[in-house]
C-alpha cells in the first residue's frame, strides 16, 4: 500500500471576488492511493488561510499526514485490509481541518473500490435527477464575469456595502434567478433587508445566503422572520447537530452541503438525507474543483437532490492532471501530476 500527496495551484480563468477574499488562484490538494495495485485519487481544495471556519492549507496537509493517514494505516495494519472507503469519517478528530482531510482520503477510497470492481461513480449513485447547474459571479467585480451558460440559477456574491446601479443592471442581463451570497458579511438585520430589496428591484432572489457569522442561528432566524425569500446556510453547515439547530430555530429553509466541508461523501449522503428528513431544501456546493471532484459531487447530486447546484466544472485555466477513464470517479493522473509539489509520501 502507498499515499502520496501533492499541491496543486489552479488559476480560475476569470477571477471572482468574496467579500474577504478574490479567488483566482486556488490550491488542489491531490492524493494517490495504491492498494494491490489499483490506484484510487483523491481531492480537497482549501482556503490559503482559515476562513469563516474552514481551515487553511497548512492545516489540512498536517492533520492528513499526522492524524488521519495516520489511523488508517493503523487501522489497515490492524484488521490485515483496508477499511471500507465509508468508515474514513470515524477516523476523522473534531479539529476544524478533520473534515476536510478525512474526505481527501475518503475520495480516494472510494475512487479504488469502484476501479477495483470495475465500477463507476454513476454505480455508486445512479442518476435520478436532472440537478440543475449553478454558475457563481460576484457583485464586487469590475471586470468580467464567468460565462454562466446553460446555468438554471446564479448565485452572486456581494456584502454590505452599497452596490451601483449599472451591476445590478448587469446581473439582471444574465435572465437567472439569483441567491444573494453574503458569506457572512452582511452586518445587520436592517443592512440585508435593504440589499435584498434593491436587489429585487432588477432580478428575482431566490435565497440570501449566509450573511451572519458561523453559528449564529439566532440572528438568521430573526432574518428569516421577517425575509420574504427562504435564508440560505452553507459556512454554517459542517454537522448533523448543524441541521437540528437550524430546524430548532427556523434558522433557514434551505442548506447548501459541501462533501468537502462536512467530510467526505458518506457524511454528505448522511446529512442531505437528514435535512430532507426534517423538512429542509438542499443544493451541492463546490470549492472550484477540479473536473475529478467535481465528477463524484454531480454523481451525489444528481442521485438526491433537484435544486440547482455547484456541478458544472469550474472555469479553470490552469492545465490539469487528469486523463480520462471508464472506471472509478472517471479520471486517472497523467504524468503531470509527478510536476505538481509533493508533500507527502508513505508506504506501508
Amino acid at each position: 500500500m502507498r499515499a502520496r500527496l501533492w499541491r496543486h495551484d489552479i488559476a480560475l480563468r476569470t477571477p471572482v471576488s468574496a467579500a474577504d477574499q478574490v479567488h483566482s488562484t486556488r490550491t488542489h490538494l491531490f492524493v494517490e492511493l495504491e492498494i494491490d495495485g489499483v490506484y484510487g485519487y483523491g481531492e480537497v481544495s482549501p482556503q490559503p488561510q482559515g476562513l469563516n471556519g474552514d481551515p487553511g492549507l497548512r492545516d489540512v496537509v498536517d492533520e492528513f499526514e499526522v492524524f488521519t493517514l495516520r489511523q488508517f494505516i493503523e487501522a489497515a495494519q490492524r484488521e490485515g485490509e483496508s477499511p471500507h472507503w465509508a468508515r474514513v469519517t470515524h477516523f476523522a478528530g473534531s479539529r476544524p481541518a478533520s473534515r476536510p482531510a478525512s474526505a481527501l482520503l475518503e475520495m480516494a477510497l472510494l475512487d479504488r473500490d469502484l476501479r477495483a470492481r470495475h465500477a463507476t461513480i454513476e454505480h455508486q449513485w445512479p442518476e435520478r435527477f436532472l440537478t440543475p447547474t449553478q454558475a457563481t459571479v460576484s457583485l464586487l467585480d469590475e471586470g468580467p464575469w464567468v460565462d454562466v451558460g446553460d446555468a438554471a440559477q446564479v448565485r452572486a456574491k456581494i456584502s454590505a456595502h452599497p452596490v451601483g446601479v449599472e451591476r445590478w443592471e448587469r446581473l439582471a442581463s444574465l435572465g437567472r434567478p439569483v441567491l444573494l451570497d453574503f458569506n457572512c458579511s452582511g452586518g445587520s438585520i436592517d443592512a440585508v433587508l435593504a440589499t435584498v430589496e434593491r436587489a429585487q428591484d432588477f432580478v428575482d432572489v431566490v435565497a440570501v445566503e449566509q450573511p451572519f457569522a458561523v453559528g449564529n442561528v439566532v440572528e438568521h432566524a430573526r432574518l428569516a422572520a421577517v425575509l420574504e425569500c427562504p435564508v440560505s446556510l452553507d459556512e454554517g453547515v459542517r454537522h448533523r447537530r448543524d441541521l437540528d439547530q437550524i430546524v430548532r430555530y427556523q434558522a433557514a429553509r434551505l442548506v447548501c452541503i459541501k462533501p468537502a466541508r462536512v467530510g467526505g461523501f458518506a457524511q454528505a449522503r448522511t446529512m442531505i438525507e437528514r435535512a430532507q428528513r426534517l423538512g429542509l431544501e438542499v443544493y451541492l456546493g463546490g470549492f472550484f474543483e477540479s473536473p475529478l471532484a467535481r465528477a463524484a459531487n454531480r454523481a451525489l447530486a444528481r442521485h438526491y437532490l433537484t435544486r440547482p447546484s455547484d456541478i458544472a466544472n469550474a472555469d479553470l485555466a490552469t492545465d490539469l492532471p487528469w486523463r480520462s477513464d471508464p472506471w472509478g470517479i472517471g479520471f486517472v493522473a497523467t504524468a503531470a501530476l509527478t510536476w505538481c509539489e509533493p508533500l507527502v509520501s508513505r508506504q506501508w
